[in-house]
């Protein structure tokens, strides 16, 4: 008979890349409640802090950390104070990641492409990297990896974005497969259109009354008729987090309202 308890999170230590708001905020935010001691990392430390300070007002643990996950010695700083701190790593959620820039493959500059990949696609690879060697030491864990719907159907004016999380895709499935035999289970959720202020970054150089009408033809094309909460993702980040998953490695969890069903985010163009 399958155990409820094996969802619980106590005592688990978790690392929140993207902790200061949006998706990031609302994981870390739900893993505390479950019992989870939480590292939280961003580059902006004012909302960090706000957030360790909401988590431990519920009698929740957590740690704020100041990052830019794109340098290798951040990354390195973040796995050693951790490991000061707790002595383990037993999730990462891989969620901090570049906000799309709006222009078309032919507009791309090195520039965007080194901001993007560095933090999406070389930040994510060597946190992950760095907590797998860990996990592999002390007998199992959990890397989560935020992608997007954008991985599987490139949305116009987005190239870059779309790429990389493509690629995010194929690092959780070659980690996956290589981290299998020791006991790391790797997996991946791709959020549809939710509300956060990257979805919002789509619409920055709109008039708010355009960008308005832009988010509501894309509410329109979503098949629940709604763009999503932050705190939608959160069930899924707990099923991959906890031991209810200890058979699911290199799998997608798409919560996406049936955006894909209906062909992606750019539809309402088609």
């Amino acid at each position: 008979m399958f155990d409820a308890s094996k969802f619980s999170l106590q005592g688990k230590v978790a690392i929140v890349t993207g902790g200061s708001r949006g998706i990031g905020r609302a994981i870390a935010l739900g893993f505390a409640k479950a019992g989870a001691k939480v590292v939280l990392t961003s580059r902006k430390i004012n909302d960090l802090e706000a957030n360790v300070a909401e988590i431990k007002s519920f009698g929740g643990e957590a740690l704020a950390l100041q990052s830019h996950l794109g340098k290798m010695e951040e990354i390195s700083k973040v796995v050693d104070t951790v490991m000061e701190k707790y002595g383990r790593i037993d999730i990462l959620v891989n969620n901090a990641g570049a906000s799309p820039a709006m222009g078309t493959v032919l507009d791309s500059d090195e520039r965007l492409w080194d901001t993007i990949m560095n933090l999406n696609i070389k930040g994510l690879y060597f946190l992950s990297q760095a907590a797998a060697k860990i996990m592999k030491n002390q007998g199992g864990g959990k890397i989560i990896n935020v992608a997007s719907v954008d991985g599987f159907k490139p949305e116009p004016g987005v190239s870059v974005y779309s790429i990389s999380k493509a690629g995010v895709r194929m690092i959780t499935k070659a980690f996956a497969m290589e981290l299998a035999p020791y006991n790391i289970q790797v997996n991946t959720i791709a959020p549809g259109p939710i509300s956060t202020k990257m979805l919002d970054s789509h619409w920055f150089h709109l008039s708010e009354e355009e960008a308005k009408k832009e988010k509501e033809e894309l509410a329109g094309i979503t098949p629940m008729k709604r763009i999503g909460d932050p705190d939608e993702i959160v069930g899924a980040a707990f099923y991959l987090a906890s031991e209810a998953s200890s058979y699911t490695t290199g799998a997608e969890i798409v919560v996406d309202g049936g955006v894909l069903l209906s062909g992606g985010l750019d539809a309402s163009e088609e």
